[in-house]
């Protein structure tokens, strides 16, 4: 799980893995020299040179160690990177319908908190593990040349603390990645609370849903608290087991010493490398038990690559059949059938349907009629199971999603703007528009007085307390218009302004209609009448199809929809029965 994300940087690894061991190497060779230093002073010779070695073992440590830090440390900010990047890259990148399954909070965990766990798994760790390795069997076999009894009394110690540290691992891990999953869940409810947190204060479920999240935070803190009991126990027994084992080398060393079996400077030597032995007993379950945290959160990042992938956009742009206009249609669904998940009921069933080139058609109908399931097949975000769509003549798999969309603006009908500025929300999908185009689309639009009453105007940061809800609609219009694309579509793209802006916006459609097709999904009567072409849709399927008076004439669920509109539009200056303006004939 973690060689994945090591692997490109195995070579800076195996560099620090070297580092790391020869530091090993000096640590082991201190008390040997150390041991020399007494026998030197008991036969009253020389201390130059073992002082000189202690120094020169001293020195080479603090380069070693200083350079191994740095270089780990650096390796762990780039695993980060390159997991944050291909997170970042895989959301952006994936199917829309699958990943807008997923909570947009537990998603920005991944990234997040996720990495951060795998910092040190899949750098540091990794070399302590191998580095903790060679240095106990290193300090045990120093321990064995200097003598076997004292050896196997340590060895002892050690395979009990051992085989008790790794039963609990396993039971350290599971509590870990639950506690990663409950983190993951809160991130998600939070992020949705957040969102609508006007809704949540009107009706005064900031307690429940605030007892929700934190019913997630407790739980991750229930799996975290078991997690750092384990830890507790495990590095209690490690540390206990040395200090036994200490204990018992300094009782059985005495008799041997004081039997004359073993000089003293022998045991002080071996009572050093016991101290020793802390350091990679220490580091073994350390590192282990990073490593558990580590797989945990390495695991939930992998999960994200199950989300499917867009079709590559990588691919050369495909010559349109008929970029020209010979034919009257530009957009063409021809039987096709789509479904949100296999197995799941149709949202559109052998739809036929030809959007021209030029002209305002809107697409009316009960809710689940298949509206927005036509607009997310136009822009790719979901592909036909049955059918073909075309585009200029073209079918759509020979083209990628960004050749596709490249013909598209598209106005959602909840609107969310892009983090940034007024000016880089205007500019977001054609930032080489001039200054005079960006002023153009405000004035289409009504916004160019407000923008101009504002302290730093166009640079005024774009949020809910600056803007309206119907003032960042106008803005997401404005930045389609900028585009002057193929394809307009707007998905009730006018539900938040006020009648008299929905007059001059629709002024500025018609005139886009003129020159380029604009496609709306329209609940308000006031948008669809004007509408050059009306589609009626039912149950997933093209139920009629004309201008409003034909639909009148003839279809009688659009009168019930115009009648059911007649009374929401009232106060909008009025819609008689037959479905007229009023002041019409």
């Amino acid at each position: 799980m973690l060689w994945s994300f090591v692997h490109p940087h195995r070579r800076k690894l195996a560099l620090g893995l070297v580092l790391a061991l020869l530091g090993s190497a000096l640590e082991l060779a201190n008390p040997m020299v150390i041991k020399l230093v007494l026998d030197t002073v008991a036969d009253a010779g020389s201390l130059v040179v073992p002082i000189s070695l202690l120094l020169g073992l001293f020195a080479l440590g603090i380069g070693f160690g200083l350079w191994h830090w740095i270089l780990l440390g650096t390796v762990a900010e780039k695993v980060v990177l390159d997991a944050r990047t291909s997170l970042v890259r895989r959301y952006f990148r994936a199917a829309l319908i699958p990943m807008s399954r997923r909570p947009s909070g537990e998603l920005v965990t991944r990234a997040t908190s996720d990495t951060v766990l795998l910092r040190e798994a899949a750098s540091s760790s990794i070399i302590s593990l191998v580095n903790g390795g060679v240095l106990l069997v290193g300090t045990l076999v120093m321990m064995g040349v200097l003598d076997l009894v004292l050896l196997a009394v340590t060895f002892t110690a050690v395979l009990v603390v051992t085989i008790l540290f790794l039963t609990l691992m396993p039971a350290i891990a599971k509590a870990q990645e639950k506690a990663q999953n409950s983190l993951g869940l809160m991130g998600g409810v939070l992020d949705g609370a957040l969102r609508a947190v006007r809704t949540v204060k009107v009706s005064r479920a900031e307690d429940r849903l605030g007892g929700q999240i934190l019913e997630h935070a407790r739980q991750a803190a229930h799996h975290g608290v078991r997690s750092v009991r384990r830890e507790a126990v495990a590095w209690t027994i490690a540390y206990g087991g040395i200090q036994i084992s200490i204990i018992a080398i300094l009782g059985v060393g005495a008799l041997r010493v004081t039997s004359g079996a073993m000089e003293v400077s022998s045991l002080i030597a071996f009572l050093l490398y016991a101290f020793t032995l802390m350091n990679p007993v220490m580091e073994l379950s350390q590192s282990v038990t990073t490593l558990q945290s580590g797989v945990a959160a390495a695991r939930r990042i992998r999960e994200v690559e199950a989300i499917p992938l867009e079709p590559s956009s990588d691919g050369p742009d495909v010559p349109l059949a008929d970029p020209d206009g010979a034919g009257d249609a530009l957009l063409e669904l021809r039987g096709v059938t789509a479904r949100y998940a296999p197995g799941a009921e149709a949202a559109l069933d052998r739809v036929d349907l030809s959007i021209p080139r030029r002209g305002h058609t809107a697409i009316v109908g009960p809710s689940g009629a298949g509206k927005t399931t036509v607009f997310s097949l136009l822009l790719r975000f979901l592909e036909p199971v049955e059918g073909e769509l075309a585009l200029a003549g073209t079918p759509y798999p020979s083209l990628t999603p960004r050749q596709v969309r490249g013909h598209f603006a598209y106005v959602e009908q909840d609107t969310p703007v892009i983090p940034g500025t007024v000016r880089e929300n205007l500019l977001f999908s054609r930032p080489d528009a001039s200054e005079e185009d960006v002023r153009r689309v405000l004035d289409e639009v009504g916004l160019a007085d407000k923008v101009d009453a504002l302290e730093e105007g166009l640079d005024t940061q774009l949020d809910a307390t600056s803007f309206s809800g119907g003032q960042r609609q106008r803005i997401a219009l404005a930045r389609a218009l900028l585009c002057s694309p193929d394809v307009l579509l707007l998905d009730e793209a006018t539900s938040q302004v006020d009648a008299i802006t929905e007059a001059a916006i629709t002024e500025s459609l018609r005139r886009h209609a003129d020159r380029k097709a604009v496609v709306t999904i329209a609940h308000r009567l006031s948008t669809v009448i004007h509408a050059d072409s009306i589609v009626l849709m039912e149950d997933g399927r093209v139920r009629s199809r004309g201008t409003h008076r034909e639909l009148l004439d003839r279809d009688p669920l659009y009168r019930e929809l115009v009648a059911a509109l007649h009374i929401s539009e009232a106060g909008d200056g009025g819609v008689l029965d037959e479905g007229l303006p009023v002041g019409s004939s």
